[in-house]
């Protein structure tokens, strides 16, 4: 059902460890507002400088001059607009890819044999850490370092998560959206949307669930290098989200789509078309700034070149760093995790360190 073709991928990135392991809660959320005044700015930006080409500025404490008070401001205002310049630049040429999304799951046997026997996926790996309590599997399409795979997490004793209301969907592109909806009728999974025509467009889909009430959307897609296509996230505030994603991730708005009969609005972002890679699917209900995110979602990885630069980058366009760039003990991988706008969190993995995690 699921036809795959080989694909070389430049980059060759997709971390397996990441610390992913054990994430417990909820995410909090995180003001996407950026506030700049002059000693606050004047203490970043030599950190920054190191990573985007600029020069230190100095700034003198002068009381009771508003003219001079005007200038230092100015002068703060300039720099950050230049750093953020350096910043767009750098993150543009990043070489970055969606890796893998990881998720925790109540009975890891149980999600293996659905995802291998229903939705045609291959077990990668899997890996047992009793001293931290905890098992990961990785499945997917193809191999991690040239394919967005998933990254299950069981935590021992633990058999059931709350998904929440704000994630949505994962995407699988499919031959033929039917005969897979029967075939995971016959395996005894649950279809919770017939095949047919997704509202207010042409492309034919259909909706199932696996054993721990993960929605999985099959699209009927011809062949393509990404089976695993899609992340479906919901957000309080589009706009805001599209920026963060352009600026701070690199993504590119592949298309946004509004469907007021339904009242919603979708922005597929990427750093490839939609038929060749995987994409994040933000979703906007009209009028729904927030949602209950659960404990079961966990992040994306994304790859990178330079975790301390993309950590940088992020700070200056409003997300928040919730661990600072550096190496995971034990296996010396550089990554940095942050928040978006809505509190979704990512992890951003460095490029060759993944590679040697991979060999």
């Amino acid at each position: 059902m699921v036809r795959i073709i080989p694909m070389a991928s430049t980059i060759r990135p997709s971390l397996s460890s990441l610390a992913t392991t054990r994430f417990g809660g909820g995410i909090s959320m995180v003001n996407s507002s950026k506030r700049f005044n002059s000693l606050h700015f004047g203490s970043t930006v030599g950190s920054q400088s190191q990573h985007f080409g600029l020069k230190g500025c100095k700034f003198f404490r002068q009381e009771g001059n508003n003219k001079q008070a005007t200038t230092i401001v100015s002068m703060t205002q300039g720099s950050t607009a230049t750093t953020q310049e350096n910043a767009l630049e750098w993150v543009k040429t990043d070489q970055r890819r969606m890796l893998h999304v990881v998720y925790r799951v109540g009975d890891l046997d149980r999600t293996i044999k659905f995802y291998t026997e229903c939705l045609g996926m291959k077990l990668l790996r899997k890996r047992d850490i009793p001293e931290e309590r905890y098992t990961n599997a990785f499945l997917g399409y193809g191999p991690e370092d040239s394919h967005f795979v998933i990254e299950l997490t069981y935590n021992y004793g633990v058999d059931k998560y709350d998904i929440g209301s704000a994630f949505g969907h994962f995407g699988i592109a499919v031959d033929d959206v039917a005969k897979t909806v029967d075939l995971i009728k016959a395996k005894g999974g649950t279809v919770t949307r017939e095949p047919g025509p997704v509202k207010g467009g042409k492309s034919i889909i259909a909706f199932v669930e696996d054993p721990d009430g993960y929605k999985f959307e099959l699209i009927e897609r011809g062949p393509t290098p990404e089976p695993l296509c899609q992340v479906m996230l919901r957000v309080g505030d589009l706009d805001r989200s599209i920026t963060f994603y352009e600026k701070a991730f690199g993504m590119e708005l592949l298309r946004r789509r509004d469907n007021p009969e339904y009242k919603y609005t979708i922005a597929m972002m990427g750093y490839g078309p939609e038929d060749k890679s995987a994409v994040l699917e933000l979703t906007y209900n009209y009028g729904v700034t927030e949602y209950d995110k659960g404990n079961a979602y966990a992040q994306i990885a994304i790859g990178t070149d330079d975790v301390y630069k993309t950590a940088e980058a992020v700070k200056l366009f409003g997300g928040k760093i919730t661990r600072e760039p550096g190496p995971l003990p034990g296996i010396s991988t550089k990554i940095t995790a942050c928040l978006d706008p809505d509190g979704w969190k990512t992890v951003f993995v460095d490029n060759i360190d993944f590679v040697k995690e991979l060999e």
